[in-house]
């Protein structure tokens, strides 16, 4: 029989836990008028998402996407303060759920050194494309949502 602190970080374990995220849905327009929107690579799968990853300190949400959004794609530009959209997603492996606090990052430059520049691949797609290959369902709502308003 497991005493009461054993089980509850078992049921902790089984159960995961919910874990805040932020991440940047880099875009830019095209010459043609479009939107790209800029994808970076699973490092554990490969999949097509966004930057995105845990808070440090007391940042805000929009200083925590604008730092992901270098750290992983080497991405400079103006990160709007006001939070998107929200999805969350679950890692294949790990009970976490995991909850995404999006904010629009319309990219200016991409930097030639970052600091995960050797370990993710990114790619820019047309909306279109990019609400194929969106590795979450939730990410997909929201880039379906950019349709209606004027970036």
């Amino acid at each position: 029989m497991l005493n009461e602190k054993a089980q509850t970080e078992l049921t902790k374990t089984v159960s995961g836990r919910d874990v805040a995220q932020a991440g940047a849905l880099c875009y830019r327009r095209t010459e043609t008028g479009g939107v790209e929107i800029l994808f970076v690579g699973s490092r554990r799968n490969g999949r097509w998402g966004i930057p995105k990853g845990h808070f440090e300190g007391a940042e805000t949400s929009s200083a925590a996407a604008l730092r992901e959004a270098f750290e992983e794609a080497g991405v400079e530009g103006v990160v709007d303060t006001t939070v998107f959209g929200t999805f969350s997603y679950r890692k294949d492996t790990n009970p976490n759920w995991y909850h995404v606090a999006v904010h629009l990052l319309r990219v200016s430059r991409i930097a030639d050194k970052f600091p995960e520049k050797d370990v993710r691949k990114t790619r820019w797609f047309p909306l279109e494309s990019a609400l194929r290959e969106a590795a979450q369902p939730g990410l997909r709502l929201l880039l379906v949502s950019i349709r209606s308003i004027n970036l």
